[in-house]
């Protein structure tokens, strides 16, 4: 197995630009790098009938640093010190290294996946994801209310870049799962943008209830308070005790202006969150996702290739409504003349994603829920009946 590895000049390099800690014998530590990588390649030599990747020496470098900080964390400077200096400790540093390179960079265990993180359908939605959230990040809000819009913009792309990794690394059924959550963080998101200023202010009080009914606030006094003010606006909509966690999680709708309970909404997800954001057209597809994420049969016996094309069209039409409420979010605290980039961006990818939305929406059509294992073990049911 030919590889390459670092002399000590690159070494030292390498170790000083990820801020090795000073304490760290770069001259011992090149011999620990050294001993890792010949284990390596002896493991490769001898292993027949596995393709194994190049070894990547900045990898081996970070898994010893690493490694030797984390288990050294509790001891004292002098003792740090001294144990670079015991051969025993050093080879059992080596081995580990070794152990875990091995493992969990050429023997990393991949599920079947349909693309990998080159193709665009993941890589163009995975740049958009990416310039989002870096920009979200630089935009400093003035208010709490944009403050808020600005974190679950944040959380809801940053949700988006897992729903990829999850697919690029063959987890479809639980990508689909986390589609979920992303789903219902829109549903609330459009819900408060749509509803303006009462529902805001609504859903931040409500925040404070979820705190106190899961213990958080240590103030008894104010707890106390905060329980008999949950009670009190109970009792204002004629809700029983039973309902008080439904109350917490749901009853900031209540703020909307002429809103009426049971007839308008529930106090519930599908009728309720969901119904309100106009976005119930995705109640079918939230109950199976719901399904996959309780556990039952749909998360064994699933066509990974179904749940993986149908999860990547469900994350794109997220992504079309919340990139949109980014857009305009974007210009209300961006400079004119910071526009730029971002619409050169649009403009240049925002066609792509919509054809390739258009690609899967296809490939759903033709795809089926049932895995062949499912099918196989329908067939051998009739066989023996």
């Amino acid at each position: 197995m030919r590889t390459i590895i670092f002399d000590k000049e690159t070494f030292l390099r390498f170790a000083k630009l990820i801020n090795t800690p000073d304490y760290i014998n770069l001259d011992t530590f090149y011999d620990v790098y050294k001993a890792v990588n010949e284990g390596v390649v002896d493991v490769m030599n001898k292993t027949e009938g596995f393709k194994f990747t190049p070894i990547n020496p900045g990898t081996i470098i970070l898994y010893i640093v690493n490694e030797f900080i984390f288990s050294l964390k509790n001891y004292s400077l002098d003792k740090k010190i001294a144990l670079q200096n015991d051969e025993n400790f050093l080879s059992q540093l080596a081995s580990t290294c070794a152990d875990k390179y091995l493992t969990n960079e050429q023997l990393n265990y991949k599920s079947t996946s349909y693309l990998n993180r080159f193709n665009p359908p993941i890589s163009t939605l995975s740049l958009y994801l990416n310039f989002t959230l870096r920009t979200l990040n630089e935009i400093k809000p003035s208010d709490k209310y944009n403050e808020l819009i600005s974190d679950m913009l944040k959380k809801a792309f940053s949700m988006g870049k897992c729903i990829l990794e999850l697919l690029n690394d063959g987890f479809e059924t639980e990508a689909f799962s986390t589609w979920r959550t992303l789903h219902e963080n829109e549903c609330i998101l459009t819900c408060l943008i749509k509803y303006g200023e009462n529902i805001f202010n609504a859903y931040f009080r409500h925040i404070t209830y979820a705190l106190a009914y899961r213990g958080q606030v240590k103030d008894k006094e104010e707890c106390d308070k905060i329980f008999v003010e949950i009670k009190e606006n109970m009792k204002k909509h004629d809700l029983k005790s039973k309902d008080m966690k439904k109350y917490i999680e749901y009853g900031y709708l209540f703020a909307i202006p002429n809103i009426k309970l049971n007839e308008d909404f529930k106090l519930n997800f599908r009728d309720g969150i969901e119904k309100l954001a106009g976005l119930s057209g995705y109640s079918k597809t939230y109950e199976m996702s719901s399904e996959i994420s309780h556990s039952s049969p749909l998360l064994i016996f699933s066509n990974k290739e179904y749940y993986f094309v149908v999860t990547l069209v469900n994350l794109y039409e997220t992504f079309f409504r919340l990139e949109n409420i980014f857009d305009q979010f974007y210009r209300h605290f961006t400079k004119k003349e910071l526009w730029t980039q971002y619409y050169m961006l649009k403009n240049t990818y925002i066609r792509q994603l919509h054809f390739i939305y258009l690609e899967l929406v296809n490939k759903v059509k033709k795809s089926t829920i049932t895995s062949d294992s499912t099918k196989e073990n329908k067939e051998s049911k009739n066989i023996n009946n």
